[in-house]
């Protein structure tokens, strides 16, 4: 099998597994249609969207009232039930789903004025071929946003690691410097770069991770270890709070114009 067959096989894999408890993340994190989604992308109410590797649905069930439609794609079937029945939870009829590899989106060329991805990046078997699709599924003069895992460059091979022992699915979380390259070489117009945090304990994010037996608890130690002695091994600043390892992942969002 190529490269891109296995790792959307390890995807497949997990997100089959990690459906309900990732959906259950989701809510606990909150609603991810907020700053600076909203303030850089600027949705309207004239907008047809496109959310490539939606999951769990939450941020096209969050758009959608604020825009004429949402399109929502992934990979996972599992996900996209974790979807329907957010879907169906919200009462929202302007949002439908498609199975696909992000790398083959299912939609005419220029069909959406805004295509967006969020925490998916960092599982793309081709990140290159991702974000070439997404801008040709991007009407001329519409947007592109990506919100997703970037940690610092001199981190990001540690962060790749203990990732990867926790989620097999994670490929290679891109740092900033890497996505607006990506861009760039696509010729789309940079329009803002937000860098933020999330903060989460880390057994939150635990509870959503289904790696080979005993890998959990050696990633718990990992993580108590690098809190215990401040040291930041893996760009999450671990460290303690309220009894419990907490970690602060780095995200980025970019929005370009096409």
């Amino acid at each position: 099998m190529s490269a891109s067959t296995d790792q959307n096989a390890r995807v497949l894999d997990q997100f089959s597994q990690q459906a309900e408890s990732y959906a259950a993340l989701v809510n606990n994190i909150g609603s991810h249609f907020s700053d600076p989604l909203h303030q850089f992308a600027q949705p309207t109410a004239q907008d047809k969207v496109l959310d490539v590797g939606c999951g769990s649905g939450r941020l096209a069930v969050a758009l959608a009232p604020w825009v004429a439609h949402v399109t929502g794609v992934d990979l996972t079937p599992e996900m996209l039930e974790q979807a329907r029945a957010l879907q169906a939870k919200s009462g929202l009829t302007n949002i439908e789903w498609r199975q696909a590899d992000s790398t083959a989106l299912p939609v005419a060329d220029g069909a959406f004025d805004l295509v967006i991805s969020r925490a998916m990046f960092h599982h793309a078997a081709n990140p290159v071929g991702t974000l070439a699709e997404m801008r040709r599924a991007c009407a001329v003069g519409g947007r592109i946003a990506v919100d997703d895992l970037a940690p610092a460059a001199d981190k990001a091979p540690a962060f790749d690691a203990i990732e990867l022992l926790r989620d097999p699915s994670h490929a290679h979380a891109l740092p900033i410097e890497e996505m607006r390259a990506l861009g760039s070489a696509l010729g789309l117009q940079e329009l803002a770069v937000c860098p933020r945090l999330s903060e989460l304990p880390i057994e939150v994010v635990l509870a959503a991770s289904f790696p080979p037996p005993g890998i959990l608890e050696r990633v718990r130690d990992l993580y108590a270890h690098d809190a215990r002695r401040g040291g930041d091994a893996f760009g999450m600043s671990a460290r303690l709070k309220d009894g419990q390892v907490w970690v602060s992942y780095p995200m980025t969002l970019i929005v370009w114009r096409r």
